[in-house]
């Protein structure tokens, strides 16, 4: 089997899809099904050039919608050469692209790829309801009425990476009728096994670190990851608790809200920005801490959540993370609803536990990781859900 993805791009700083697609074609590559992937990048882009699998770049694009008149020739032309198309994400050009050429090379080939859509959480009814979204939120409402929607509809079926997200893109628009819903699941690659080169390359970033287990916070810096309630809570027990862990927030900051995000901060000299982390510093980041916090209002499965249990650290996460019940049947982790309220409850709750309490929620968090999200059940899940 041959499998083209579709993503507008593989720049890890657009968030988790990439990132996912990077995690699971090598573990297909061990079942025999070979992936390649084309994008809207530029071919030196400086994040390219490293992958074990075919990277087709058609260069960059235009308009906020991500139009590349390039994609559907080039889709035309290589149809013929997959048996599945998958395309990541929707809202831009790319989705609406897919659709209209796989129509127009059906009516003149019979052996036409499957083709599916894995909207990676963005038929969540988190974003037509949120405040700050009232903009957006309309302009999907159109979208959907006039584009979208046949995008859903046509295509062969419909990927979710979880039971949560299945159920929840179901409440979101009207005549939302796929003609085929999958959850395939989801997983990560197990992370590399400790090494003092780790701390090492966390610790050179962050000079102010003093050397103690803190609380961790490493996803894009944005409202809907809730950091600011994360920040909030924090301050608060500050002046609650007479000692608390510091807490290290990792991400790319140099934006607008990453600077009002440190400007919030900048009460507690124990709230550490370390900037977007990678390779061992991103590992060190993990293991050295005490447990990873994510507070988010919308999170469609949350890779860093999942990478964070691989290293048996506890989670403390809002109930909008899609995989919330996993985490909170098994004990891995605290759940609490995404308010500063209840963010601060989360946090208090983790501080209050003894060590010995600590150690036995880290040690149920490994567990959740290799009871439901390696990459090996996720890459045989998926296999088998394109396939049914």
């Amino acid at each position: 089997m041959k499998i083209l993805r579709i993503i507008p791009s593989m720049d890890p700083k657009q968030g988790g899809p990439c990132q996912g697609i990077r995690n699971a074609i090598p573990e297909m590559q061990k079942l025999g099904v070979e992936n390649e992937v084309v994008c809207f990048d530029k071919s030196d882009a400086p994040y390219l050039g490293q992958d074990s699998f075919t990277i087709h770049t058609l260069g960059e694009t235009k308009t906020p919608w991500r139009y590349n008149d390039a994609l559907i020739p080039w889709l035309l032309a290589n149809f013929k050469k997959y048996d599945v198309v998958i395309v990541h994400g929707l809202w831009l050009y790319h989705s609406h692209a897919a659709i209209k050429a796989i129509l127009s090379y059906r009516k003149h080939n019979s052996n036409s790829p499957k083709i599916y859509i894995m909207p990676h959480g963005m038929l969540d009814p988190y974003f037509q309801r949120a405040e700050e979204r009232k903009f957006k939120a309309l302009r999907n409402k159109l979208y959907w009425k006039f584009i979208e929607n046949k995008v859903v509809n046509e295509v062969d079926g419909i990927l979710f990476t979880c039971e949560e997200e299945l159920l929840l893109a179901r409440t979101t628009f009207p005549n939302y009728k796929p003609k085929n819903e999958i959850n395939v699941g989801y997983g990560i690659q197990p992370p590399p096994i400790y090494n003092a080169g780790m701390k090492t390359a966390f610790s050179a970033g962050l000079p102010s670190w003093n050397g103690e287990p803190y609380l961790l916070f490493l996803s894009r810096i944005h409202p809907k990851k809730g950091v600011d309630l994360f920040i909030k809570a924090y301050l608060r027990l500050e002046k609650e608790l007479e000692q608390l862990p510091q807490l290290v927030i990792a991400g790319p900051e140099n934006h607008a809200y990453g600077k009002e995000m440190q400007a919030l901060a900048a009460a507690s000299d124990n709230i550490l920005f370390a900037g977007m982390l990678s390779g061992d510093a991103k590992w060190g980041a993990f293991y050295e801490s005490q447990c990873f916090v994510l507070p988010s209002h919308q999170e469609n499965f949350g890779i860093a959540v999942v990478e964070a249990l691989a290293c048996a650290k506890p989670v403390l996460i809002s109930n909008k993370v899609n995989i919330w019940r996993e985490i909170e049947k098994e004990n891995g982790g605290i759940v609490k609803e995404d308010t500063e309220e209840e963010t601060c409850k989360l946090l208090k709750q983790w501080l209050v536990k003894n060590d010995v309490e600590k150690t036995e929620m880290a040690a149920k968090a490994f567990t959740v990781y290799q009871e439901y999200f390696t990459i090996a059940q996720a890459a045989q899940q998926f296999l088998k859900g394109i396939k049914s």
